[in-house]
């Protein structure tokens, strides 16, 4: 976390400001550091964490060290947690470089990266303290200041500066300044139009407010009432696919997929789990067809969670062409917002129509992938709404739903069923740590050494340092 990034490969060389920050130009750390965090994130979505947890696929070959069975070694901790904290100074980094620049000319293209920098803060802090519990915030990314063994901050803390965070962009953001000519290009989510930056990062706002509703004490419900209702015009949202926060991958340097260069062989062994492949099937949904292969002339997955020694014959593949696809670099679309929307009205924090939200979502969410709506899809015996069931019984159906709509998205779909306890996930016989999916990952095993009075006071204060301890929004 004491790092700063390299040049990425594919990149223009990082060019100074001679004339006040000691930091890289706004324009050259912005898409550098996006891109490494979402093919990062696709990385430990598809190979490891969320996908092998969440039963989307199984990656298969019958040895220890299964994710899809909770075995989770220790070890895979490092891997985001260097990577996040990497680009979180690089966004850190993104801000002062701005700011010190609008000191000078007042620039509001410069207040647009201000926002941008501290939407992304707030996005990658999201993604550490969500996966890891409390973790260094307020001190980290301050290597350079002689900060090199900071302090662990409670989660419910970190919540309340990414929500100012958020604030601060939404303020920032409605000078309008879009970001034009050459700068235009620094931005490879909006091209630099800064309402849909207003937009993304308002709609993030409210998914991470439902994230922590359930704690008692927090304001987030009246803050979600207060975006969605009472305050509407001062807080813009996602309003359709189009304005999706997606990196959509080019296929040319340096906008290719993390996944473009992997053997056809390697990707062929994460085959598709039964539950993910039935639901598809049973709906008659059009994206099957986007995200998995014919076995013997069917769509047809494999049980997640399998005994060690029962390993079943492969069945359905994620296709070949979904590689390159350039809708995995998922950050937050229009269709989660709509499921977002009819979750809070359900739960009486908004007075909008559940029905219309959840449907919503369900078409955007096939028409994101460029399938169209089959005729009578929305009233299918497994979709249709029904006025007259229980809240619980709504919530589940949206749920379920938002999992299709979360595909690819960073662990959002593991960070979602921690929340919520769905969608129902069928139990395995060979799944191990008494079949409890984990409520989060373990800290790297350095900071054990590297950081221990820090290290102990938060597992002295979290709770234990492994798989089965709550985070503070997963608590009662």
């Amino acid at each position: 976390m004491f790092l700063t990034a390299s040049c990425t490969d594919g990149f223009k060389k990082l060019s100074k400001n001679p004339n006040s920050s000691e930091f890289a130009l706004p324009q050259a750390l912005l898409a550098p550091a996006i891109t490494d965090v979402v093919a990062k994130n696709m990385n430990r979505s598809a190979k490891r964490i969320n996908n092998e947890l969440m039963q989307v696929h199984v990656l298969t070959g019958d040895v220890e060290g299964r994710i899809f069975r909770y075995d989770i070694r220790k070890s895979e901790a490092d891997y985001n947690w260097n990577n996040w904290y990497l680009q979180l100074t690089n966004f850190k980094n993104l801000y002062t470089s701005a700011e010190d620049l609008y000191k000078i000319n007042s620039n509001n293209s410069n207040k647009t990266y201000m926002a941008i920098s501290l939407i992304c803060q707030s996005w990658v802090a999201s993604l550490l303290t969500d996966t890891y519990g409390d973790v260094p915030y307020f001190d980290a990314n301050k290597g350079k200041e002689g900060v090199l063994m900071p302090k662990f901050d409670k989660q419910e803390d970190i919540y309340l500066d990414i929500f100012s965070k958020l604030e601060q962009a939404n303020e920032l953001l409605k000078t309008n300044a879009n970001l034009t000519g050459e700068l235009a290009g620094s931005d490879p989510i909006y091209g630099g139009v800064a309402l849909n930056w207003r937009k993304f990062g308002n709609s993030l706002y409210l998914r991470l407010l439902l994230r922590v509703s359930g704690k008692a004490g927090t304001v987030a419900t009246d803050k979600i009432t207060e975006i969605v209702q009472t305050k509407i015009s001062n807080y813009p949202l996602i309003s359709n696919n189009a304005e999706s926060a997606i990196l959509k991958w080019t296929g040319v340097l340096p906008y290719q997929s993390p996944f473009q260069t992997d053997r056809d062989a390697d990707w062929n062994i994460l085959r598709l789990a039964d539950f993910f492949v039935n639901n598809l099937k049973n709906w008659g949904d059009p994206r099957i067809a986007k995200w998995a292969t014919l076995s013997q002339g069917e769509y047809a997955g494999i049980p997640s969670g399998y005994p060690v020694g029962a390993s079943p014959t492969p069945r359905s593949a994620m296709p070949l062409a979904l590689k390159i696809d350039p809708l995995l670099g998922n950050i937050l679309n229009y269709s989660e917002l709509q499921f977002i929307l009819a979750e809070v009205a359900i739960r009486g924090w908004y007075n909008g129509n559940a029905q219309t939200h959840y449907e919503a979502g369900i078409t955007n969410g096939i028409t994101l992938w460029g399938a169209s709506v089959p005729s009578n899809y929305l009233n299918g015996i497994h979709i249709k709404w029904d006025n007259n069931e229980g809240p619980s019984s709504k919530i589940e159906k949206i749920l379920l739903q938002k999992y299709y709509a979360l595909f690819f998205t960073d662990l959002e779909q593991w960070f979602e069923y921690r929340r919520t306890g769905y969608p129902d996930l069928p139990k395995g016989l060979g799944l191990i740590n008494n079949q409890e999916m984990p409520a989060r990952i373990n800290y790297p095993v350095y900071l054990q050494s590297t950081n221990r009075d820090n290290y102990l006071e938060a597992i002295g204060r979290q709770g234990a340092d492994d798989i089965n301890t709550k985070v503070w929004w997963q608590r009662p």
